[in-house]
């Protein structure tokens, strides 16, 4: 019971300071954005986004093997096997400062070809473009020298504590940049700032973590036996595909970008992406929430009552990505320009396509986080990659034939495959059930989902004639009136939403 009560406790600690965090970070980085847009060249907020994508991508030399060691670390923790996890991070130590040696070295390697990558940079040199690289290859190259360590902090429940340092670095980060924009308009002086505070958080987490874990400072460390070493490569090996598919699917469209259209268009697309990555943070945080009950209940529960409760999980789903789907569409580009200014704004036929993967990926993350709880790797683990070359392809042939949006499509169209493929595998293999169902229910929330948008942008053109901040609030206020009402109305007589009824009665009464 003391275990169950301190998991429940640690859940909700991580959960509430995960919001917290992100909610604190969102607000000053649209505010450090905003700045930046007024103090220094587009082609800098386009070079800022790119970089960022080139070291994103980077992150494939981990492998998957902090996943794998993650997991490894359960079992000595709960049975408090001190020796065991001092081997295992001894293990974990050494990979990654192979990881942040190889990182480094491939990072060099892609400098000298930086210039002939970044698309109409003219206002930049090479000499800056170079030197900007290098504090940004630094800066990740670093980070995984104390990565290691937040591992044993994660595996005991506790990723609060890493989730409270990155949120008390970046307050502190971003607003010395911040200052140093208003004093100087200089990128340099930008991303020194933020590199002389990161370097020293490293220095003072790496310390902080030693006290914690006095032990990882033992120099009396047993190998791992040939078993234990063996697991450790088997799971890296599993993950090793999924790493590679993930990262030409999800870390190159920056990269594309500046490479095919141009740097600034970059920049302009990254606008909108921090307002959808902030927003689905919050999302995926419900969902991911869910992830280790799932676990429970296919250990505890027969097929009939697993299928009842992902149908119900599927349901809410829906219903919240359906919603913040259609008021992107509708007040995205809005808000971008309140914000930024109109000479920010993007085609809407391309962000139709951008809203459309966020709502994909929502669909997704469903069925993922049951096949994860179900342990279902082997099935589809070639799936990452093929959909990775997919996109690669289709995107790069697309942006140049017909610019920014063949970008797009190609990641929606690569990403749609596992939409098909993933439901199968867990009708098939959790429910043993077809799964002619799934895709029945799948017309007819589709058919609800643009039944509305038509409806809530026919309204928005009386709503929001002009943008403006009080058109925009009543906007926001429409959509979520016609949206909900809509979604009611059409599955209200649903076993799914009886449900989630039912779980409020249950809370209100229990109080």
């Amino acid at each position: 019971m003391a275990n169950t009560s301190g998991r429940v406790k640690n859940t909700v600690r991580n959960i509430f300071f995960g919001y917290l965090g992100t909610v604190i970070t969102a607000l000053l980085g649209f505010g450090a954005r905003k700045l930046f847009i007024l103090r220094l060249s587009e082609t800098l907020l386009g070079v800022n986004e790119f970089y960022t994508g080139i070291l994103s991508a980077l992150s494939l030399a981990e492998l998957g093997i902090g996943t794998a060691l993650n997991f490894s670390l359960y079992k000595p923790i709960a049975e408090n096997d001190t020796e065991t996890i001092k081997s295992y991070m001894s293990l974990y130590k050494k990979a990654y400062r192979i990881i942040a040696a190889t990182v480094g070295v491939i990072g060099l390697a892609i400098a000298p070809f930086l210039p002939y990558i970044v698309k109409d940079s003219a206002d930049v040199s090479v000499r800056d473009l170079t030197l900007y690289y290098l504090i940004f290859l630094f800066n990740s190259a670093t980070s995984y020298l104390v990565a290691y360590k937040y591992s044993l902090v994660n595996a005991q429940q506790k990723s609060y504590i890493q989730t409270n340092i990155t949120t008390v670095t970046k307050m502190v980060s971003v607003t010395a940049q911040i200052v140093i924009l208003f004093l100087t308009s200089s990128f340099y002086a930008y991303l020194l700032t933020d590199a002389c505070v990161q370097l020293l958080q490293k220095i003072v987490v790496s310390r902080y973590l030693d006290r914690m874990y006095p032990y990882l400072e033992d120099k009396d460390v047993k190998p791992l036996s040939k078993e234990q070493t063996d697991i450790v490569k088997e799971k890296t090996a599993s993950l090793l595909w999924l790493k590679i598919g993930d990262t030409a699917r999800l870390q190159t469209d920056s990269i594309i970008i500046t490479a095919f259209i141009d740097v600034a268009t970059t920049g302009l697309v990254g606008n909108f992406n921090m307002v959808i990555n902030t927003i689905s943070s919050f999302v995926n945080t419900i969902f991911n929430a869910a992830l280790p009950g799932f676990g429970n209940l296919i250990a505890t529960e027969s097929k009939r009552r697993q299928y009842e409760m992902f149908k119900v999980y599927r349901f809410f789903a829906v219903w919240i990505y359906g919603f913040s789907a259609v008021g992107f569409y509708i007040l995205l580009t809005p808000l971008i320009v309140i914000m930024y200014g109109e000479q920010w704004a993007m085609a809407q036929y391309i962000l139709a396509w951008i809203v459309l993967e966020y709502y994909l990926k929502g669909e997704r993350i469903v069925v993922n986080n049951f096949k994860t709880a179900a342990g279902k790797f082997e099935q589809d683990k070639y799936l990452a990659m093929i959909q990775g070359m997919v996109n690669l392809i289709i995107s790069i042939v697309l942006a140049i034939k017909i610019g920014l949006v063949g970008v797009y499509i190609g990641t929606v169209v690569s990403g749609v495959i596992a939409n098909f493929v993933r439901p199968v595998i867990i009708y098939h293999d959790c429910f043993d059930m077809k799964v002619r169902e799934y895709f029945i229910d799948s017309l007819k929330y589709h058919i609800v989902l643009l039944g509305t948008l038509v409806i809530c942008i026919f309204l928005g053109r009386y709503t929001l004639p002009v943008i403006s901040i009080p058109a925009f609030v009543i906007t926001a206020l429409m959509i979520t009136v016609i949206y909900n009402v809509i979604f009611i109305a059409a599955f209200g007589r649903s076993e799914e939403l009886k449900y989630l009824i039912g779980i409020i009665y249950r809370r209100k009464a229990n109080k």
